[in-house]
């Protein structure tokens, strides 16, 4: 029982910094691929902690088996190389025996990786392509970013605002407010003090302008232009009616067994396959863990 507790807070504790060093570098990779969307409009930047958040499941579900399998590696090939285990094997304690306590210490590791793979990674996928579905239906003014040029509209209109601000009502609000048109038609720029979203009770969205000074046409052509209104509204796209999710890696496990379709059995078997890939990380690890005292600890992780 001591060499087993010895064991497994050696392997809690390489496990635990592989698989930190592992999440951290691939939620980085999925931050900066999400800040990107933000900049150029395509998401709110609220939504970014929510997105790493239900996207945490996923990336544990193939870094935790991985942190696992390595974990041995460093941990046992230490202990060979520093004759720990040329010590315990000389007192009794056999290979087979290591396998069996490495295997005890796996099961718990299959009790996160089921967790995972059965109940918190489907969720955290359904809840991602709910919430990425729920910004396609923001407007310009949910998703401006102070102080950045945006394009909306597939590229006909460019917005900046200098301030981005919320009411006591919850609304959000933009000030010092530049709009750009005229992809297709003559060119226009609009400045307004302020603007807000407005929903008609038809369900039309629109850009509400407050203080506008406008300006038609190019400077200096004849038909060049500038006026002044108090309110001025633009037009933004209708909201879409969400779509129902039914990919097979959103649906819990539960509505994965027993159905028919072939590609939600291979759904349920493939989460079931990464539970038993556990154990056999684990049989393939202990042998290829042992190294010679000259050898090093991490001589082994080249092969693996």
């Amino acid at each position: 029982m001591i060499v087993f507790r010895y064991l497994s807070r050696q392997l809690l504790q390489a496990m635990a910094a592989v698989t930190l060093v592992l999440l951290v570098v691939a939620l980085t990779g999925r931050f900066i691929q999400y800040l990107g969307q933000a900049v150029a409009g395509e998401l709110a930047t609220d939504a970014l902690f929510l997105l790493i958040i239900f996207r945490l499941p996923d990336f544990l579900l193939v870094i935790v088996p991985l942190a696992f399998f390595l974990s041995i590696l460093l941990v046992y090939g230490r202990m060979y190389a520093e004759n720990e285990m040329v010590v315990l094997i000389a007192s009794g304690f056999s290979e087979r025996k290591l396998v069996r306590m490495s295997l005890g210490f796996a099961a718990l590791v299959m009790l996160l990786v089921g967790s995972l793979s059965l109940v918190l990674a489907p969720w955290g996928v359904r809840k991602t392509e709910e919430l990425l579905q729920a910004q396609k239906n923001l407007t310009e003014v949910d998703l401006i970013v102070a102080g950045q040029f945006q394009s909306f509209g597939g590229g006909a209109r460019v917005t900046h605002a200098e301030r981005v601000s919320t009411s006591d009502a919850g609304e959000r609000q933009l000030q010092g407010v530049f709009v750009a048109t005229g992809a297709d038609a003559a060119p226009r720029i609009l400045i307004a003090e302020r603007a807000r979203p407005v929903v008609e009770p038809d369900g039309s969205r629109f850009m509400q302008l407050s203080n506008v000074a406008q300006y038609d046409g190019i400077p200096g052509a004849a038909d060049y232009t500038v006026s002044r209104s108090q309110t001025q509204s633009i037009r933004l796209p209708d909201a879409r009616e969400r779509e129902l999710i039914l990919e097979e890696e959103t649906l819990s496990t539960l509505a994965l067994v027993g159905s028919a379709d072939l590609a939600r059995i291979a759904e349920l078997q493939w989460r079931i396959a990464t539970l038993l890939l556990v154990p056999i990380l684990t049989l393939i690890a202990v042998p290829l863990s042992r190294v010679g005292p000259r050898q090093g600890r991490y001589s082994r992780l080249v092969p693996a």
